[in-house]
């Protein structure tokens, strides 16, 4: 169900544990096209949105519609499933407008699929989460938001992208003091373009942590500067 090469990539490993187990559960529950109704999972499981919302940022998923079906982008590495098992999705028709021509690196029956278009995890979709960012929602066209074809590297990222990266990797670093600091620069790290803002943003997290430095409270699941409603009242 689960190939080593995923689940064992550092990239799957960097992520918070609830995260991971998340995708297991999803793995479980999805059917022969590798589609799962997420939403089912979460109530099921009692998982975070947040935890769903890493998964789609990370490349893992890719959220199918605002009743967040989603898709298992790494599910033909993960199975290989025989003609004569198969059972074709009830949402096969959500996978076509994104299916491409490409060849099948294996036996398995799948083709190839390239996810052009999704309905992205962002602001607006069922209100606001704890860490006072928008939960999992609709496609969000704002300015700064992440383009579905953007890579994690993209320089130059948006505020946004950087605090809900500090969030993901629970770091040490003021998400707007590192956006500030490399707008002012336009992102070059020293005389050199920038590369990667994420492995740049792991390189301060590190130093910071080796002069003792702890995760900031803004970086914690269950963060919120909103004031708590009952204060005061006990």
């Amino acid at each position: 169900m689960f190939a080593k090469s995923v689940t064992n990539s550092a990239k799957f490993l960097m992520m918070p544990v609830s995260s991971r187990l998340l995708y297991y559960d999803l793995g479980m529950a999805a059917d022969d096209d590798g589609i799962v109704e997420a939403f089912t999972v979460l109530r099921m499981t009692g998982a975070a949105e947040d935890d769903l919302r890493v998964l789609s940022t990370k490349g893992f998923i890719r959220v199918l519609t605002e009743d967040l079906v989603s898709y298992i982008t790494d599910w033909n590495r993960n199975n290989y499933i025989q003609s004569d098992r198969y059972h074709e999705s009830r949402y096969k028709d959500l996978l076509v407008q994104v299916q491409t021509e490409t060849t099948p690196d294996t036996d398995c029956i799948h083709d190839g699929y390239n996810m052009d278009t999704e309905v992205r995890l962002g602001k607006g979709r069922i209100g606001k989460d704890r860490s006072g960012e928008g939960r999992i929602g609709e496609a969000d066209t704002a300015a700064g938001t992440i383009s579905p074809t953007q890579k994690n590297g993209d320089i130059p990222p948006s505020l946004e992208e950087v605090q809900e990266y500090c969030r993901e990797i629970r770091s040490t670093v003021d998400a707007r003091k590192f956006y500030d600091h490399y707008s002012g620069t336009s992102w070059k790290v020293g005389a050199k373009n920038m590369t990667d803002w994420k492995a740049t943003l792991r390189n301060w997290d590190r130093e910071d942590r080796e002069k003792g430095k702890h995760t900031r409270p803004e970086n914690m699941p269950g963060y919120t500067d909103e004031p708590d409603p009952l204060d005061g009242v006990f």
